[in-house]
């Protein structure tokens, strides 16, 4: 396996530093547009790792770049704003692909919070039959969430329950950084999309609708000491990729933001800083969005400063030999383990650790298949029982 990582940021970085320890792959080419930011990337790592200068938004440039390497596997990890390049330079140069974020969303153009536009992915699943064609996959959305979220919706439909009444997703964690009254632990560009966009519900019998942003709160208590947190209904990928392939009657996706979060968000919306087309300053074109990225802290440079532990996992309602269920399936990184162990934040590096297992199961066939397809369509359980053995277990309540 010959591996193209597009991306040297937060979670490109900590996915290098994970994948250092396992002997899966032959090469890794860690790629991104500040080659010295690549370098960093890779040095102390070994020769397998070799560091390159790419511009995500040409699809012939990162084709090429595939080419030059003689790559297998393309690993996005970069924003959403550059997967629909990095996803046809795969193709283009015969190579499989994997992302944490799929293809962007675009709001109904006259009814946002009741339907849905272009949603998160649709372009990609427009592309499924050139890909399943060419004998080649798109493993799309197998970061933490979507990815580890939806592995969870798989096996609780194989495993835990006879019907499912629903699944919802929820994030939430109790991290805290010394220093900023506002340093979020993960892209702002990419926060920014998924907060603000209108959220996606499915329902069996309705399909896919919309509804307003941060809507139907709830106080949810996560484990492992993280305790009772708010989450909202937040745009995300796993609500348009699990109706696909696990039968559910509602699938939500819920974020624990907190108020003082969500009114910052607010803000920058009311006064369109979270715009991304340019506007001319001083003679510039500039994005907003852009501007806002630029003025917060890099997130993995947050990890000597944050303190606490943040939790993934899909909670999960229905029934079971005749009998009620209801159970969370999660996963919890502590903050200080992930950087004494590994260097990287608690956030990047759980984002990072679910592509590089899904890597290690289609080097040694215990995953395999073409076309366009979530993590929920492959079986859960040798990617449950791999992540263990990253020294990195998953956790389940009865509820």
């Amino acid at each position: 396996m010959r591996i193209l990582l597009v991306g040297a940021g937060g979670v490109g970085s900590a996915a290098v530093a994970i994948s250092a320890r396992r002997s899966f792959f032959e090469t890794m080419v860690v790629a991104d547009h500040d080659l010295g930011r690549a370098v960093r990337a890779v040095t102390g790592h070994g020769d397998r790792f070799v560091a390159a200068a790419v511009d995500a938004s040409s699809t012939e440039a990162v084709a090429a770049l595939c080419r030059e390497h003689r790559i297998t596997h393309v690993l996005n990890a970069v924003d959403p704003r550059f997967v629909m390049p990095i996803f046809d330079a795969a193709l283009a140069a015969g190579a499989d692909y994997l992302d944490m974020a799929m293809s962007l969303s675009r709001p109904h153009p006259s009814r946002p919070y009741s339907e849905t536009g272009v949603k998160l992915g649709d372009e990609q699943f427009a592309a499924a039959d050139r890909w399943e064609a060419a004998g080649r996959l798109a493993l799309c959305g197998i970061g933490i969430e979507p990815g580890l979220s939806d592995v969870f919706a798989r096996y609780a439909a194989d495993e835990l329950f006879d019907e499912i009444d629903e699944i919802g997703v929820r994030d939430g964690a109790n991290l805290t950084v010394d220093g900023y009254d506002f340093a979020p632990s993960f892209s702002i560009w990419t926060t920014i999309e998924e907060c603000l966009n209108p959220p996606v519900i499915w329902e069996s019998g309705r399909g896919w609708f919309t509804t307003e942003p941060f809507s139907e709160p709830e106080v949810f208590h996560f484990p492992a000491g993280i305790g009772p947190v708010e989450c909202v209904n937040v745009e995300h990928e796993e609500v348009l990729l699990i109706p696909r392939w696990v039968e559910a009657k509602r699938v939500t996706f819920k974020y624990g933001l907190g108020d003082e979060f969500i009114e910052v968000l607010k803000a920058l919306h009311k006064v369109g800083l979270d715009a991304t087309a340019p506007v001319t300053v001083r003679g510039m074109q500039v994005s907003p969005r852009d501007v806002v990225a630029a003025s917060l802290p890099d997130p993995a440079t947050l990890g000597e400063r944050m303190r606490g532990k943040t939790c993934a996992g899909t909670w999960v309602r229905g029934s079971a030999s005749g009998r009620p269920r209801e159970v969370y399936l999660y996963h919890v990184v502590d903050n200080e383990w992930s950087m004494r162990e590994y260097g990287h934040q608690a956030v990047v590096w759980q984002t990072a650790v679910n592509p590089v297992v899904a890597l290690e199961l289609l080097a040694t066939g215990a995953w395999s298949g073409t076309g366009v397809l979530g993590p929920e369509a492959l079986p859960p359980q040798p990617f449950l029982d791999l992540l263990t053995g990253y020294g990195s277990p998953w956790g389940m309540e009865e509820r």
